[in-house]
């Protein structure tokens, strides 16, 4: 449970609660950034979370034909819209045939299912919040139904271009990036400040992003039908979109992970300005944020070094030792400032490095 309980945002403790304990079990990662976050903006967080979760796992599902997910996240979007008429029981109707069977459904499938309370939880929170969190929520929603509808004759996503990647980013992440900002933001900050921040959200967001698109390239392809990595690199490499994952072809695929986790660093600097600007009120931490950004950071180190297991399906992630000792140190009185961890954490594992200065 989050810390400062006397602060939550008005909602029914029950409502909270089961939100609270849904990102738990949807995004590890998540999980953590919430868990370091103070009230008031723990919950606003967790909840603006959920509803874009509600929409990634609609776009992500490989069950539901392309013309009915776009239909679902269009349905989704007007529900979402203050001046449509469109309410949450019609999104709830018409999921309601493709949710797993009781018993049978995933953390992110319960979330669905119970997509009528993240909206109560949410509509129950200040009129500024909502403000905040609803425009950003819509453009991630609305730009998965438009890449829905752009490959809806090929089953699952297949991005082409550097370009056409970093615009699915924006949509996926660079969108939430946004939210948090808008979130920070209100009230009195200056404008150079808030100006900064808005030039550089977009990037906090491109880099997550870009870390989960390259070591999920096994899973993403297996589970889902997507294939993110842009035909041009792979065209490059010798590798046809549709044997990304063929084993003959795993070298090659490799070079292509490693070059999106490279192009992934290229987003290092402005996330870190970000961090280094972004306010800490109303419950916000620096923590919260720079936990991602760190074990992102962590992740690249991994991809670069082993790229081939984001192919074979052995996975790229870094230990449970690594996300501690981060998590500790940021959650201390540690000495270390944020460049110094990225600089550290990007030559070795941190638990490895604050025990050889031990």
């Amino acid at each position: 449970m989050s810390r400062h309980a006397d602060a939550r945002p008005p909602a029914t403790d029950d409502d909270l609660d089961w939100c609270h304990d849904a990102v738990q079990g949807v995004s590890r990662t998540f999980a953590l950034t919430v868990d370091v976050l103070d009230e008031p903006m723990a919950s606003h967080i967790c909840i603006g979370y959920l509803l874009c979760r509600i929409a990634d796992t609609v776009e992500d599902s490989s069950s539901i034909a392309p013309d009915e997910q776009a239909h679902l996240l269009r349905l989704y979007d007007r529900a979402l819209d203050p001046d449509d008429d469109t309410t949450v029981d019609e999104f709830v109707t018409a999921v309601q045939p493709h949710l797993p069977p009781e018993g049978e459904q995933s953390d992110d499938w319960m979330v669905v299912a119970n997509t009528a309370r993240v909206f109560r939880t949410f509509e129950a929170l200040p009129e500024d919040v909502r403000e905040a969190v609803t425009p950003p929520v819509r453009e991630l929603v609305s730009g998965m139904a438009m890449f829905v509808e752009r490959y809806s004759q090929t089953g699952g996503l297949r991005i082409q271009s550097r370009e056409e990647l970093e615009e699915y980013c924006y949509y996926a992440a660079g969108t939430v990036g946004n939210l948090i900002t808008n979130l920070v933001t209100r009230g009195n900050v200056d404008s150079e400040r808030r100006s900064r921040l808005y030039d550089t959200a977009e990037e906090f967001g491109l880099l997550l992003q870009l870390v989960n698109i390259a070591k999920d390239v096994h899973d993403d392809y297996t589970s889902e039908n997507n294939v993110y990595l842009p035909a041009d690199w792979l065209d490059d490499a010798g590798v046809p979109q549709e044997e990304v994952v063929s084993p003959e072809h795993n070298d090659r695929t490799a070079s292509v992970v490693r070059r999106t986790a490279e192009h992934a660093k290229s987003f290092l600097d402005d996330a870190q300005t970000y961090l280094e600007t972004v306010p800490l009120r109303e419950g916000n931490t620096l923590a919260a944020w720079a936990i991602p950004f760190l074990l992102a950071v962590g992740t690249l180190r991994e991809l670069v070094a082993n790229p081939e297991h984001a192919v074979t399906g052995e996975g790229v992630k870094i230990s449970r030792q690594e996300v501690f000792a981060v998590v500790t140190e940021m959650n201390g009185s540690g000495s270390e400032s944020l460049a110094e961890m990225r600089e550290t954490i990007s030559r070795q594992p941190f638990h490895r490095a604050t025990t050889n200065a031990d």
